[in-house]
């Protein structure tokens, strides 16, 4: 991951733990269980290809648009739903699996959505003008998609998350 895309992620982070006044802590992965460089590779590609599955759908459909802009949780069920799973640390007692999470998987990815924004923000820069809304959009999405990822990753409560965005809002 490259300085600034690190410096987006640190950033992110830092600004979430002034507004709740804790440090965020990283989860654990299943100690028992160790992940391989392969497996690890193949399920990051798997949230990859939804990223671009979903952003590559709302382009087509605009579905989720408002005037405010898009909608994130809306945008991408797809990939926030594979993020809780591969956070997933408790299953049913009757689960034919135990839980078995992958925090490191979801770090890999908050590293693709950060690049991926300093990607966005170099190209809007460069001012393609007719790309310019398509671009400034999925800038937009993929920067909200760092706070849902981090949120998760951080497991924040529901009144957590809502004091972050209204802090947010408010700045």
């Amino acid at each position: 991951m490259t300085g600034r895309a690190t410096t987006i992620l640190t950033g992110r982070r830092e600004r979430m733990e002034r507004i709740l006044d804790r440090a965020l802590h990283a989860p654990t992965a299943g100690s028992d269980t160790p992940i391989s460089d392969e497996t690890r590779q193949h399920l990051l590609s798997e949230a990859e290809d939804l990223y671009w599955n979903e952003v590559e759908w709302e382009q087509i459909t605009d579905e989720e648009a408002l005037e405010d802009g898009p909608i994130v949780d809306m945008t991408f069920p797809g990939v926030l739903a594979y993020m809780r799973g591969l956070l997933l640390s408790e299953v049913m007692p009757d689960a034919l699996a135990p839980a078995n999470p992958r925090p490191l998987v979801v770090a890999d990815f908050l590293g693709f959505l950060a690049e991926r924004v300093v990607d966005l923000g170099d190209r809007r820069e460069a001012d393609e003008a007719s790309e310019s809304e398509r671009i400034g959009r999925e800038l937009e999405m993929a920067s909200g998609l760092i706070d849902r990822v981090l949120y998760l990753y951080h497991d924040l409560s529901d009144a957590e998350i809502e004091v972050v965005e209204a802090a947010q809002a408010s700045a």
